[in-house]
């Protein structure tokens, strides 16, 4: 796999004039003093509109995001789906319907019982009548406000909107998918990996100097895509379990040195938990940066962190606003922090609040 950004892609994707220096003749897309971290809408501007609908994407475009991140899970006849789980009960109507009351089940997920309704019990055309609802309820009761307005969106939808905001825009838009849940997929004859390269191929997302990643918490299905896909590939981290399909390996064991080797042997970066470059203290504030951006860069790994969000309930003490949960705090001043930190990407839920605090940087 090609293991680098190009420097007219670097330069390219950079959406407000931060730094010229980012652009700078020995610029390699890796973290450094001077490279700009890129943007990516988790979901959209899921922190103002409802996960994974047109209008949050739509928002974080307009806010100055560099890509947009969905989670990709399956319908019943293969459409790929953009949901945040599989299991729609919490971030669909879907429990108002009665003509699916019966569809309500438990399954096993990746060891974990789930109950609900999941999409790969429903046709495409039977969740395009469904409408998004708001999943983080008590923290963003302003985004109730636009629960059952939206459509749920399939993967191609989604790439077609960014086409058009594209043309509108004059803009490179990058695509950024997480696939859900890889190997229960492909276990109940619903594989998204083909469908997915080929959906991106005609969309013209085909090798590294395209403005794509391709993540996912499973290892066996980064493995494939390296063997058929120059495409970036992102090795998520989570602070703690296991990959689904590698329980014999511990997250955490995955960032130290002999970790990030093996990473770089089939993936272009990490997304990690943003513990893993600065983690708090037993107050609760942002403790010294960790050696993970020195030790993936020296493996040539970019370092995406996850998941920004401006809710005091998200927010290390010193950068909250109030005791009010749901009130947002100073996250700008969180991002200045992982940027003196060298990350090279923020999953942000306020694109908007990130975008200025690089601005400001």
């Amino acid at each position: 796999m090609l293991r680098s950004i190009s420097l007219f892609f670097k330069c390219l994707i950079i959406v407000l004039p931060l730094s010229a220096a980012g652009c700078s003749d020995d610029a390699d897309g890796f973290s450094s003093d001077t490279a700009i971290p890129i943007i990516i809408g988790h979901r959209g501007a899921s922190g103002e509109r409802p996960e994974h609908t047109a209008a949050a994407y739509r928002l974080a475009i307009e806010q100055g995001a560099d890509y947009l991140e969905p989670d990709i899970v399956v319908s019943k006849d293969g459409i790929l789906m953009v949901r945040h789980e599989n299991e729609i009960g919490a971030t669909t109507n879907v429990s108002t319907k009665e003509e699916f009351a019966s569809r309500y089940t438990t399954k096993v997920i990746d060891g974990k019982e789930v109950s609900g309704w999941f999409t790969e019990d429903f046709t495409y055309n039977e969740l395009k009548t469904l409408r998004a609802r708001e999943r983080l309820r008590e923290l963003r009761a302003d985004n109730r406000d636009y629960d059952n307005e939206y459509e749920i969106l399939s993967f191609e939808e989604l790439l077609k909107l960014i086409q058009r905001l594209e043309q509108r825009t004059g803009r490179v838009i990058g695509i950024y998918p997480e696939l859900k849940h890889p190997s229960y997929f492909k276990s109940i004859g619903l594989p998204q990996q083909e469908t997915l390269l080929k959906q991106l191929n005609i969309f013209g997302y085909r090798d590294a100097s395209d403005a794509v990643f391709i993540q996912s918490f499973e290892v066996g299905i980064l493995e494939k895509l390296s063997e058929v896909t120059d495409i970036r590939l992102i090795q998520l981290i989570a602070p703690e379990g296991s990959p689904p399909d590698r329980p014999n390996i511990l997250f955490p064991d995955m960032v130290t040195p002999a970790g990030l080797s093996r990473i770089a042997e089939y993936a272009d970066g990490v997304g990690v938990h943003k513990s893993y470059v600065i983690d708090r203290n037993v107050l609760g504030r942002l403790s010294a940066p960790t050696d993970l951006i020195k030790n993936a860069k020296a493996r040539e790994l970019l370092v995406h962190g996850w998941t920004f969000r401006a809710e005091n309930y998200f927010l290390p003490e010193g950068l909250k606003s109030s005791l009010e949960l749901d009130e947002l705090g100073d996250m700008k001043s969180e991002i200045k922090a992982y940027r003196d930190a060298g990350i090279d990407g923020f999953f942000t839920d306020h694109p908007e609040l990130a975008v200025t605090a690089l601005t400001e940087y």
